[in-house]
């Protein structure tokens, strides 16, 4: 439960909700903010969609604050897309004040007992998936608070609309992707279940032979792929039936990573059950994540101050105080000085030095072998461009 990590006196859990447009994600935001609230822990929440016009709660930080967004969509002459994803490079640089307020929240303050410090950071991201999760910025923003706090990514699913295979597997495959990418705990919330339960997305993960039989029986009720009566969309022996088939086996093991909680938005089932999945999450972050965190950061550093090194000794290098000898330097300008001085004199004889040379090659070969009429033509075209000669 929420009340959990307040009498553990643990760190403080950040909450990322990431989720398609329309899976209801700003109405899970809403929802589990209010259940913090009458668990009487506040949480500290995060806006960072700069398009939203109105969200159902109030939010600590909001990107809207900082960044006009369509200021910035006229300014660099940007698209929705490009004028979200320019919202969150602008408010990715104030990071370490974002950082700041949230140490001071979370953090008991001795002056003030009476101030309960925040368990709970809640963030709401934009519903175009892949301009916060495979973004610069994006990756800045959770970076910076996976070093922080423990770090939860909450990927919320359209239940309804997942009912068929096809949009099953889609929507795995994103959640696989977004895992791997963020390389942080991930709890797949099935949304709206007061429409449709999710039992059978469940049921889909953990028992192979179930998704076969609910494939078979869409490819025989010409429902392929959600698209009912409609035949030829794909068949048992097609390629779409294979790739599913074999990617539900490719699955498997991913499946034994996440949390899976069914949630309704509107009534507030499953919402306990969510928070006690985000305590799971957040011990499994200090455990198995974080230390993989710390050693990517030491080594970054350790990189950091390898090319650091490397670089000052070519500087040193370059400026001939590194304590090498100078001889082999002195030997290349003194070869490069003599070098310069044989164009000189070439650029002083001119076409004059060059004329009497071939004059006397050629009255050599004529000598020898008697002069052509290509050779009188050449001779008379340099005799003609030379009058001084």
């Amino acid at each position: 439960m929420a009340t959990s990590q307040a009498s553990q006196g643990s760190q403080p859990t950040a909450i990322v909700c990431v989720g398609m447009a329309g899976s209801g994600k700003t109405t899970f935001m809403q929802r589990i903010n209010s259940y913090l609230h009458s668990q009487k822990q506040p949480p500290y929440v995060i806006n960072l969609d700069p398009a939203v016009r109105n969200v159902p709660f109030d939010s600590n930080i909001d990107i809207r604050d900082s960044v006009n967004y369509k200021e910035v969509m006229k300014s660099y002459n940007l698209g929705p897309n490009g004028g979200i994803l320019t919202s969150l490079n602008l408010f990715a640089t104030k990071i370490d004040q974002i950082l700041n307020l949230l140490e001071k929240r979370t953090t008991p303050d001795p002056a003030k007992p009476e101030v309960k410090p925040i368990h709970n950071i809640l963030v709401d991201t934009p519903g175009q998936i892949e301009v916060f999760v495979w973004s610069a910025s994006g990756s800045i923003l959770l970076d910076s608070l996976a070093s922080t706090f423990p770090t939860v990514i909450a990927y919320i699913i359209d239940t309804p609309r997942t009912a068929s295979t096809s949009t099953f597997m889609s929507n795995m495959l994103y959640a696989c992707s977004i895992l791997y990418k963020t390389k942080l705990p991930m709890i797949l919330v099935f949304n709206k279940t007061d429409v449709k339960d999710a039992e059978f997305a469940k049921e889909w993960m953990t028992d192979f032979e179930a998704f076969q039989e609910a494939l078979r029986e869409e490819e025989e009720a010409g429902s392929f792929g959600g698209v009912e009566g409609t035949p030829g969309m794909g068949g048992g022996s097609g390629y779409m039936g294979s790739l599913l088939n074999s990617m539900s086996l490719m699955l498997e093991e991913f499946y034994s990573h996440l949390s899976v909680v069914g949630v309704s938005s509107m009534t507030g089932a499953g919402v306990k059950e969510f928070f006690e999945a985000v305590d799971k999450k957040a011990e499994e972050f200090n455990r198995d994540y974080k230390p993989e965190l710390e050693r990517k950061r030491k080594q970054r550093e350790a990189d950091k101050m390898t090319n650091r090194e490397k670089e000052l000794g070519k500087l040193m290098k370059d400026m001939a105080v590194s304590g090498e000898p100078s001889s082999r330097k002195l030997d290349t300008d003194m070869d490069t000085i003599s070098d310069i001085e044989d164009e000189a004199e070439d650029e002083e004889e001119g076409d004059e030095g060059l004329t009497s040379r071939y004059k006397q090659a050629l009255d050599e070969s004529g000598g020898a072998h008697g002069e052509t009429g290509d050779d009188h033509s050449f001779a008379r075209y340099i005799r003609s461009s030379q009058p001084n000669i």
